[in-house]
């Protein structure tokens, strides 16, 4: 019965998550530790399951063919080194008020989404000299320094930094994030936390499984419903977070 739980837990929280760009932490992180862990284990273990996140939706985009590999280097070359520095700084930083300031934040990415309407409903590359990903790489770092830190909601500030910032409609950012944040930057920040703290490892299969399963399914709607429904899905999801981590 336990991991019949854990596993329609992970289900919804990666299927949203897949479908929004991010956010499967809202769920998962506070559920694990509902059932008991504590929260540097809950955090080192929903880490090591969100990565199957991204490997369910990894399988679903790839068959689309919508990756440029310039892309994919320059995120994964910005953003890992942000993951490794915020895994190890964590530890120092009071949670509540890191919570708060994300919770700000990300409520405020769901805000500027809703006041901009046609954000994301279409592909247009910009910012593509080298200045324009110089500043590009650094706020990928800034935002991985979040994600090795933090969990809930992380993928969702690389998702509407692709869109503002390059160009990107909302499926191809959706896209990017969770197969580079999802699978790269995830691992990287579970490696490290599996480090430094302790994973329930009993509990994993049946995370794995709803995270695979939720992030394909979740993949597939966003292919098939498009930028505008990923854009409200996107505002519900961030606001959601928001609020949820400002209340505690």
């Amino acid at each position: 019965m336990d991991q019949l739980v854990l596993f329609a837990i992970s289900l919804v929280a990666n299927l949203f998550s897949a479908f929004s760009g991010g956010g499967a932490g809202l769920i998962q992180l506070p559920a694990l530790i509902f059932l008991g862990l504590p929260f540097a284990v809950a955090l080192a273990t929903h880490k090591v399951a969100s990565v199957a996140l991204g490997i369910g939706a990894t399988v679903r985009h790839l068959r689309e063919g919508a990756l440029e590999k310039r892309l994919v280097l320059f995120i994964l070359a910005s953003g890992l080194p942000g993951v490794v520095l915020g895994a190890n700084i964590i530890i120092g930083v009071p949670g509540r008020v890191a919570e708060i300031a994300l919770g700000a934040l990300t409520a405020g990415l769901g805000l500027y989404s809703w006041l901009n309407p046609w954000l994301g409903q279409s592909n247009v590359a910009r910012h593509r000299d080298y200045t324009g990903f110089a500043v590009g790489g650094v706020v990928l770092f800034m935002i991985g320094v979040l994600n090795g830190s933090l969990t809930s909601g992380t993928g969702l500030f690389v998702t509407l930094w692709l869109v503002r910032w390059f160009g990107f409609d909302y499926r191809r950012a959706v896209a990017y994030t969770l197969v580079l944040v999802g699978i790269f930057w995830n691992g990287a920040g579970a490696v490290m936390l599996a480090i430094l703290s302790e994973v329930r490892w009993d509990w994993l299969p049946a995370l794995l499984a709803g995270s695979l399963l939720g992030g394909y399914l979740g993949a597939h709607l966003a292919i098939i419903k498009g930028n505008r429904m990923i854009k409200r899905v996107f505002e519900f999801v961030a606001l959601a977070i928001g609020i949820k981590l400002i209340a505690g």
